[in-house]
């Protein structure tokens, strides 16, 4: 298992390009189950989540192979409908399967899926939606057993506790593109991600439309075909690059962003007092010299992501005042606040909200990350601490941040990994 060291203080310049999106590419990955013919995928980040896919697929019946910069889906004979525990277990994404496969082939039997460990996430809207399109559906053994003659369009509403699902609609969209007549998702997430994969599954033959609305309409078809697409920047890793230009204070340059996506994000910073221009696919970040403490609750899209929350407490560590970070989305997400603490951070909790007393200097410490957005949170903090931090399980890390180090050093960071 690797760890992270940071020397912090390294004053950051250059310019640094975004990948492709991970939110994006995993169930874009499920969705060549739709079809046996080839599927060639572009800017597909290299991350441990997307290799865990890739392997999941080809236990589901797929050939895929690296061709420099593309990925390569074929089929490689009879397909298995089966969505093995050891592989479902390590990454919440791979839940995605489900309504392919059960669309496709009449059957799907995944196991219940693992992840980050950030919060209860429940896959009733998932079962709720299949169950709606005609399937039945058991949970046995820790397996979601679903089976159809053949899916039915319906309509269905995603509305969860939380708000609306954006794997639920992922799965439920992806179900429906072979459902005999049409599907009404109400209530649908309006996450760029599902407008991404609705935009593929057209491409392939789809017909849906309403992606990126609260409500999506899919009229079902007898077949899918192959397609070549190209992946949509990770909006989250632009703006974790974005808020970490905002709290080193530098000016580097950030390229392969879609900055309209990050609307709540360019707002709070623009009452932090940080500005950004945006010019096409780049911006320039100027940063503020008095950062302001602004409070945020974390909404499903358009509004603030919880997947920039842990970044975002760390900027607020050196806010000159006390800020509130409130998250909706998943309120047991704050397991980094121990670890920012011990670098010199004054954060405390209260229910679902993080109070954060900022002006405090960091300083380096062993810390260990306790999912993915927490590590970026913790690389942030360290970039500006004094002294060195240690980040421990950083394989959160990897899952969704394509060569952060990489990219870091690139920009001037005195940051290196080794074996623990």
């Amino acid at each position: 298992m690797d760890k992270i060291i940071i020397e912090g203080g390294k004053p950051l310049k250059g310019e640094v390009s975004i990948s492709g999106s991970k939110n994006a590419t995993l169930p874009i990955l499920a969705a060549t189950l739709l079809t046996d013919e080839t599927c060639i995928l572009r800017n597909v980040p290299k991350l441990l989540d997307t290799h865990t896919m890739i392997k999941l697929l080809k236990s589901l019946g797929k050939d895929i192979e690296w061709d420099k910069d593309k990925l390569i889906i074929m089929s490689a004979g009879k397909p298995n409908p089966v969505a093995d525990y050891k592989l479902v277990s390590t990454m919440r994404g791979s839940i995605c399967v489900l309504g392919p496969l059960l669309t496709k082939l009449g059957e799907a039997r995944v196991s219940l899926p693992g992840g980050c460990v950030i919060g209860v996430r429940p896959v009733d809207l998932h079962i709720k939606g299949v169950e709606a399109l005609g399937a039945k559906v058991d949970i046995e053994a820790g397996y979601i057993i679903a089976r159809t003659k053949r899916l039915k369009g319906t309509r269905v509403y995603l509305g969860g506790a939380s708000g609306p699902s954006v794997l639920g609609t992922a799965n439920i969209m992806m179900a429906a593109t072979l459902a005999e007549g049409e599907t009404v998702i109400e209530c649908a997430a309006c996450e760029p991600e599902v407008e991404d994969l609705a935009n593929f599954l057209n491409e392939m033959g789809a017909r849906i439309k309403g992606q990126g609305s609260p409500r999506i309409i899919i009229q079902g078809v007898r077949k899918l075909h192959g397609a070549d697409y190209k992946i949509s920047p990770d909006r989250i890793e632009a703006g974790t690059f974005v808020l970490l230009a905002a709290m080193a204070r530098s000016h580097f340059v950030i390229r392969d962003i879609d900055y309209h996506q990050l609307m709540a994000l360019e707002d709070v910073l623009s009452k932090v007092g940080v500005h950004v221009e945006a010019d096409k696919n780049m911006v320039r970040v100027k940063p503020a010299k008095v950062i302001k403490p602004v409070s945020i609750t974390t909404y499903p899209f358009p509004g603030f992501p919880t997947d920039l929350q842990a970044q975002y407490m760390a900027l607020m560590t050196l806010a000159d005042g006390v800020s509130v970070i409130r998250d909706t989305v998943f309120p047991d997400r704050f397991m980094h606040i121990a670890e920012l603490n011990r670098m010199g951070a004054r954060i405390r909790r209260e229910g679902g909200s993080a109070i954060i007393e900022g002006g405090h200097e960091l300083c380096g410490a062993p810390v260990i990350a306790s999912d993915l957005r927490a590590s970026a949170a913790l690389v942030m903090a360290g970039l500006v601490a004094r002294g060195k931090t240690e980040i421990r399980r950083v394989y959160h890390l990897d899952r969704g941040y394509e060569n952060i180090d990489k990219k870091l050093m690139a920009l001037g960071a005195s940051i290196k990994r080794e074996k623990e």
